[in-house]
C-alpha cells in the first residue's frame, strides 16, 4: 500500500463469472482471487468483466476500499468495469461512459461485438489528485483506436495537469493503433519496451499477449511494476495476470 507520497495501482480482468470454465469456474477460483488481493494490497484496483455476484465478493474482501462503476444492477449477466479505491482517498466525482459518441446511452461502436464501457473517477488525498479511468476494449483495431480517442475525450473534461492513470484490458498489444494514440497524447505504459505476457487463458504459459495495460502521465514517476504470475497448486485466479505498479509524484522524493 502507499504512503502519502506514493500510490499503488493494480489492473485485473476478473473473467466473466458466468462463463462455463469447468475447473476454472468462478466458484472454484474465487479463493485464489481473495489470495491475490490479500497478498498484493493496492490503493486502486481496476477490475474488468465483473458480474454482480463478483462485485459483492470484491466488496466483502476489500473492506478498506470503496468503489465506483457498478452499473445496471438489475441485469444479472451485466459486466461492469469497477474501480476499488482505498478509503484514505476521497472520490470527488465519477462518471460511467459507454465507448460511443452517445456515452450516457447503452450503445456500442460500429464494428464492436459488445457495448464497451469506461468508468472515470477524480480522487484526492492530502493535496494529491489522481484521475483514474478503467476500461475494456473490443477486438478490432479500428474500434480500439476510436475507443482510445473516446477515453482521451472523457479525460479531457478534467482540469489540465492532473496526474492520470488508465487501467484496462485493451485486447491489443503494444504497437497497436490504440496504444500509439495513447503514447501520442503523452501517456507511458508501465511495461513499455518489455516483452511480457498478461493474458494466458488459465494456462500459466507465456503467450506474449500483453493486452492489460496501466497507462500514466501528469507528474507520476514509476517506482516499480510486477506481473503477478502466482498460482495456487497450478491453478490461477483468472485467465489474465494482474499487473501492479507503484508511483510517486515528481514533487516528492523518488523512492527506490
Amino acid at each position: 500500500m502507499s504512503t502519502d507520497k506514493r500510490v499503488t495501482i493494480m489492473t485485473l480482468n476478473l473473467r466473466f463469472g458466468l462463463a462455463r470454465d469447468g475447473e476454472n469456474a468462478w466458484e472454484k477460483r474465487q479463493d485464489r482471487v481473495a489470495g491475490i488481493l490479500e497478498q498484493y494490497p493496492a490503493d486502486f484496483i481496476g477490475f474488468q468483466e465483473v458480474n454482480h455476484f463478483q462485485a459483492g465478493f470484491l466488496a466483502g474482501h476489500l473492506p478498506d476500499h470503496n468503489h465506483i462503476g457498478w452499473y445496471n444492477k438489475k441485469t444479472p449477466w451485466w459486466q461492469s468495469n469497477m474501480i476499488f479505491y482505498h478509503n484514505s482517498w476521497t472520490c470527488l466525482g465519477s462518471r460511467h461512459h459507454f465507448l460511443t459518441p452517445t456515452p450516457d446511452i447503452p450503445s456500442k461502436l460500429e464494428g464492436s461485438k459488445w457495448p464497451r464501457q469506461c468508468v472515470v473517477g477524480w480522487f484526492q488525498k492530502k493535496g494529491k489528485d489522481l484521475v483514474m479511468a478503467n476500461t475494456h476494449f473490443d477486438f478490432y483495431p479500428r474500434v480500439q483506436d476510436k475507443s482510445a480517442q473516446l477515453v482521451l475525450e472523457f479525460l479531457s473534461r478534467f482540469p489540465l495537469g492532473l496526474s492520470s492513470v488508465i487501467t484496462g484490458d485493451f485486447n491489443a498489444d503494444p504497437g497497436s493503433l490504440a496504444y500509439e494514440r495513447f503514447m501520442a497524447h503523452g501517456f507511458d505504459e508501465v511495461l513499455k519496451g518489455e516483452k511480457m505476457t498478461t493474458f494466458h487463458g488459465f494456462s500459466g504459459k507465456e503467450t506474449f499477449r500483453h493486452i492489460d495495460w496501466i497507462l500514466y502521465q501528469g507528474g507520476l514517476i514509476l517506482d516499480g511494476v510486477r506481473v503477478v504470475t502466482d498460482d495456487f497448486k497450478g491453478k490461477f485466479p483468472s485467465d489474465h495476470y494482474p499487473v501492479i505498479s507503484t508511483f510517486s509524484w515528481k514533487d516528492s522524493p523518488h523512492l527506490p
